[in-house]
């Protein structure tokens, strides 16, 4: 198993927090020097925050743990393709490098509805990798989806 592996099953553990509580189940951790300094799942709904998202949440934790908001030469994984908001809030953390899991090809920022990442008026630029455990991480997301249907089927009966 390569490193990036082993941090998206460590994602994928967050992401099952997420589902845990009740959360589109996303997981993302920001890693610095081989240590991981943030962690975070989707929380919007809980938290009443459409900013909470997994990668939000994530940098938030890495940034109070290194008193820092510049997250320079630390690497975010993420077991969804980000959205724009969350691109922009890694762009401007410097982040030097993101590694994803699945396409998000409704709202993803990675070339799924547009490339934040590959703008080049930003003045910022991270190394994005995709796919890494897609299948796993997408399978998580269609597991929610499908249980939350017939959730509601058995409801309605």
């Amino acid at each position: 198993m390569t490193e990036d592996e082993t941090y998206m099953r460590a994602a994928l553990e967050l992401a099952r927090q997420g589902w845990d509580a009740d959360e589109v189940p996303v997981g993302a951790l920001v890693v610095c020097g081989g240590e991981i300094v943030g962690r975070g799942f989707n929380q919007p709904i809980s938290s009443h925050d459409p900013t909470a998202h997994a990668e939000v949440m994530a940098l938030r934790d890495a940034s109070a743990r290194v008193a820092n908001y510049r997250l320079v030469g630390c690497t975010l994984y993420v077991t969804m393709e980000p959205c724009v908001m969350c691109a922009g809030a890694i762009l401007h953390a410097r982040m030097a490098r993101v590694v994803y899991g699945a396409k998000e090809y409704k709202t993803g920022a990675h070339g799924s509805i547009m490339d934040v990442f590959a703008e080049p008026r930003l003045n910022h630029h991270c190394e994005i990798s995709g796919g890494v455990l897609a299948a796993e991480c997408a399978a998580i997301i269609s597991g929610f989806f499908e249980a939350r249907r017939q959730q509601k089927k058995r409801e309605a009966q």
